[in-house]
């Protein structure tokens, strides 16, 4: 199973791309989608989107996991982030990948084992799991990889589960 693992923003969108054979991690590529403060917002939301196009061509992953947004201060930030995450999910849904939402909590107990875990805890654990020799930069790349190891994780619990109803295995 390849996932895309993204971390939504409208100056920094990480991203991760990992295979999950049900044991083990393979690290196909990560890195980060930016766009310039200075461009008008319609622009950089353009950015994005083209960009994603692109990283869904080029990979073609099973699946996009994506963090469930949830603002409590800056409302003005959170729509911008929400446009822009309007447009990774519409890129998505256009070339047909199947969209998962995890929670920030979710994707902490899916990499440490503690929904309450701190933001160092997850990037050492993304690094471990993805054999990696240095957590990998931005944090909104380290923040994407923890999205799509979470989904790995929980799709395959669901696998495992729908095959224990079948006989002989």
């Amino acid at each position: 199973m390849r996932v895309l693992g993204i971390d939504p923003g409208y100056a920094i969108v990480g991203y991760g791309i990992v295979d999950y054979d049900g044991y083990k991690f393979n690290t196909v590529a990560y890195g980060a989608i930016t766009t310039s403060a200075g461009e008008p917002f319609s622009r950089r939301i353009s950015v994005i989107y083209d960009d994603m196009k692109t990283i869904l061509k080029t990979y073609k992953p099973d699946a996009l996991s994506i963090e469930r947004l949830y603002f409590n201060t800056n409302t003005t930030t959170a729509i911008d982030v929400a446009q822009a995450r309007g447009v990774i999910l519409l890129s998505a849904e256009q070339e047909g990948v199947e969209i998962f939402e995890y929670t920030p909590l979710q994707v902490k107990q899916a990499i440490t084992g503690y929904g309450k875990a701190e933001k160092r805890q997850v990037m050492e654990m993304v690094k471990s799991f993805l054999s990696l020799n240095a957590i990998p930069k931005p944090d909104d790349t380290a923040d994407a990889l923890a999205l799509a190891i979470c989904h790995a994780h929980s799709a395959g619990n669901l696998y495992a589960k729908t095959l224990k109803g079948v006989k002989g295995l």
